[in-house]
């Protein structure tokens, strides 16, 4: 545990020594603020699920940059030969990797907690509601971190990463659109894959296993293939 703990360490502080990483949090903050304004202002009510779809969307755009350069980036300067034959697992480098860029996940969605403490001094607010969203929101997050964590470990080209973690991600967003062309149970299906299904009833309040479990095991996954892909270098 403690390797982990060092990975994911000298990770997070690598995405500070960037100014891309203060890039994306004023990006982050600057979009997903304005928008929400916006949506205040012509309702006159504290509807939380359009600030939850608007991170969604952001997420969707800047999950890649976050994550393309985590393994790419060792395979083009040669440090993953150091890194594996280390004393350190593949998996290790992997969850300190991917810990490492939920950190900074948390560090986007904490910026925004200034929205619902901001309107509660003029107006009473549905905690629980408002907790259920920002799960939902950190689960969408971390799902797309591990399709990028993903894409990174199969190239030593970030461009390449980046594109394949969105083209992946941007497809699972759109799989209930893809069910409701099959329909039956193909279309069911389809629409249960969706990363973005699942969210939007978080949002809007509502907790069932399904959900939860669907995050979780589509992490594993994406994680267990990232190791996998890992693995492959010890043969190259």
């Amino acid at each position: 545990m403690s390797k982990i703990m060092a990975i994911a360490e000298r990770e997070f502080r690598a995405y500070f020594a960037s100014p891309l990483a203060y890039v994306i949090a004023a990006m982050f903050i600057a979009i997903v603020g304005y928008l929400f304004s916006l949506i205040i202002y012509h309702t006159r009510q504290a509807n939380f699920q359009p600030l939850f779809q608007n991170m969604a969307v952001m997420f969707l755009l800047i999950v890649p940059a976050l994550t393309m350069r985590l393994i790419a980036e060792e395979r083009k300067t040669g440090t993953i030969e150091l890194l594996l034959t280390s004393p350190i697992r593949d998996h290790d480098l992997v969850l300190g990797k991917y810990l490492s860029a939920l950190g900074y996940l948390l560090f986007l969605m904490a910026l925004t907690l200034v929205f619902p403490l901001g309107l509660c001094l003029t107006t009473s607010l549905d905690w629980g509601m408002l907790f259920t969203g920002y799960l939902g929101s950190f689960l969408l997050g971390a799902s797309f971190l591990a399709v990028g964590l993903w894409a990174s470990s199969l190239t030593s080209n970030m461009i390449i990463a980046a594109m394949v973690s969105f083209a992946v991600s941007l497809l699972l967003w759109l799989l209930p659109s893809a069910g409701q062309v099959f329909g039956g149970t193909a279309g069911d299906v389809l629409t249960y894959l969706s990363v973005m299904n699942h969210q939007d009833k978080l949002g809007r309040g509502i907790i069932e296993s399904s959900d939860l479990i669907f995050y979780l095991s589509f992490i594993v996954v994406s994680l267990f293939l990232t190791v996998r892909s890992v693995e492959t270098y010890h043969w190259r």
